[in-house]
């Protein structure tokens, strides 16, 4: 298959009027779909048009956040980013706003079990094995208080280690 003038005319033609790779291929017939794609690639045609509009009026709009009473002023940041249209990628401009606000507060009415630090070989089926601090430093230890029959954790720390399969998923 060879890629006449008239041809490639009409495969920009097609392209810019927003006709898949598909499309575009059984009009000019005796053209795969991948050798759409590839020609787009070659000739490095800008993305094709939507139908119904441009990308950024189809775009949902984000509600204006209630104004904050802080000290912290969002801050707006220009940045060029590329992303999918169609079979090609578009570079443009977006703007990101920024908060300088601390993302959360750490409580401080937390009850942690006192731990009874335990170095490694003192370990026993009965004691809670939950690693405390960096295995390379001198400070480092294990919970060692009572564990259940069955479990390698305390309670307190069982709660941490499994989560139920509802709470994993609220998560995500």
């Amino acid at each position: 298959m060879n890629w006449t003038d008239e041809r490639v005319e009409k495969l920009k033609k097609l392209w810019s009027e927003g006709l898949s790779a598909s499309q575009i291929a059984a009009q000019l017939g005796g053209v795969s779909r991948n050798a759409v794609i590839g020609k787009v690639h070659r000739l490095a045609l800008p993305g094709r048009a939507k139908a119904g509009g441009t990308p950024t009026a189809t775009r949902a709009k984000r509600p204006a956040a209630a104004p904050r009473p802080s000290n912290f002023a969002p801050r707006v940041v220009t940045r060029t980013v590329a992303r999918p249209a169609g079979a090609t990628v578009v570079k443009e401009e977006v703007a990101f706003e920024y908060d300088d606000a601390p993302l959360a507060r750490i409580d401080t009415n937390v009850v942690l079990p006192m731990s009874r630090r335990l170095e490694l070989t003192e370990l026993t089926e009965r004691t809670c094995k939950w690693p405390n601090g960096d295995p390379l430093t001198d400070d480092f230890h294990f919970c060692g208080n009572e564990s259940p029959d069955n479990s390698p954790y305390c309670l307190f720390h069982q709660r941490l280690a499994y989560q139920p399969s509802a709470e994993r998923r609220r998560m995500r």
